[in-house]
């Protein structure tokens, strides 16, 4: 039998959050999602942070609010060389921009200095082992701090696991993958639904098109870009909560109102109502480039966009030319993939969903079994949406609390739906 977690001593042990992106701020997201975890507050005391370069941490900044609305409305997928100049353009003066206004913290913003940060956490918390949760991005920085920490993992559980195999590139292509085949299941539980106006993805596509040319009108001044439309999609995909608005976002924007795709886009890119950018993205970007190496060029882009087209019709370009990011980052990257064996590790509890986007279900696979034998244990839950614990399956949800809560590990392999 697998070997029993830790059980934290006297009194409440604390259980410390990562959201994901990286760039999303725990510090916002912990109160605004605490009845989610209710259960868990009878053993532990919740905790979360805003890592370097998020948020309150010395949130990176790029560019002014109006700069940003004008740099994710822009074409973000070029069909000729006026185009890619102008893309070339934007990329080359939004890294200028946040070596200007964040140069300082650039260097420092990577996973393994966010991993490193837990452990002091732990320390001044004064549990004895890290207890921990970590969702999307946030599997990553578990890997990582079990990794350099191995037997001072208490019970960590990673949901919604980022494949660490991936290089950026072939991260993206697993996501225009990912959402492609989310895509799928969102157009079959519409028609399926029988609600009026579902779309096909022949008409996503048209819109889609059609957008790049002639953007439509959103909300005040603003138009519904291409770019802020696909993203707007994609944002979505998310959870199946999202589908009604996905349908009457899309039904709108073929009708000339881009108003709701253009908010589901803002959501997106970090944007609320009052037009207020967080540092959602920025940091996205800036952690994302602290810990890779790779540098693409546009040859290289070029030369990978018919992989990607033949991945997604609908998200491909974006996601390929997505690869631009990096390219003229004043900060080198530290690693080609994150190294997360935890040889001597506890137990750690990895959930996938066959259904997220973002995060593909293979991912959770890959990350057990980097963990290590004995370490990775693997949960499937059958299912839509990025994150498996607040999928809505009792299934997920009971074998998580008891692994959290007590201390039973789930057999490996075992399946929810």
């Amino acid at each position: 039998s697998a070997p029993r977690p830790p059980t934290p001593t006297s009194g409440s042990a604390s259980l410390i959050f990562n959201f994901g992106g990286p760039g999303g701020s725990g510090v916002a997201t912990l109160p605004a999602l605490a009845g989610t975890y209710k259960q868990l507050r009878t053993r532990y005391d919740l905790v979360s942070f805003d890592p370097r370069g998020v948020g309150r941490s010395k949130g990176v900044h790029c560019l002014g609010d109006r700069q940003l609305d004008a740099y994710y409305a822009a074409d973000a997928t070029p069909d000729d060389s006026a185009e890619v100049k102008s893309l070339v353009r934007r990329v080359k003066g939004y890294a200028a921009g946040c070596e200007k206004r964040s140069g300082a913290v650039l260097p420092y913003v990577g996973t393994t200095n966010a991993a490193r940060d837990m452990e002091v956490m732990r320390r001044v918390l004064g549990d004895r082992k890290l207890y921990y949760f970590g969702v999307s991005y946030g599997t990553e920085l578990g890997g990582v701090y079990a990794h350099l920490y191995p037997k001072k993992v208490g019970r960590a559980l990673f949901d919604g696991v980022v494949d660490p195999t991936q290089n950026p590139e072939q991260g993206a292509l697993g996501q225009a993958k990912g959402f492609q085949l989310a895509l799928g299941d969102y157009l079959k539980g519409c028609r399926g639904t029988a609600a009026a106006g579902c779309p096909t993805q022949a008409q996503i596509q048209a819109l889609l098109k059609r957008l790049d040319r002639h953007p439509v009108a959103g909300s005040g001044n603003r138009k519904l870009t291409q770019s802020l439309a696909d993203g707007g999609i994609a944002q979505s995909l998310y959870s199946r909560d999202f589908w009604p608005y996905l349908t009457q976002g899309i039904a709108g924007a073929r009708q000339g109102d881009g108003g709701i795709l253009l908010a589901l886009g803002d959501a997106m890119n970090g944007r609320d109502e009052n037009g207020d950018y967080s540092t959602l993205q920025s940091s996205l970007t800036a952690v994302t480039c602290a810990d890779f190496k790779q540098r693409y060029t546009l040859a290289d882009i070029r030369r990978k966009l018919p992989t990607f087209r033949k991945a997604s019709p609908v998200f491909g370009d974006f996601m390929a030319w997505s690869l631009t990011q990096c390219t003229d980052w004043p900060v080198r990257g530290a690693w080609t993939t994150p190294d997360v064996s935890a040889h001597g590790a506890a137990p750690i509890l990895v959930v996938g969903n066959t259904g997220d986007p973002a995060t593909p279900y293979a991912g959770a696979r890959k990350m057990a079994d980097e963990l290590g034998p004995g370490v990775g244990v693997q949960l499937t839950y059958k299912g839509e949406g990025h994150g498996a614990y607040d999928s809505g399956s009792g299934c997920v949800r009971k074998a998580v609390n008891a692994y959290l809560l007590n201390g039973r590990v789930p057999e490996n392999g075992k399946v929810c739906t």
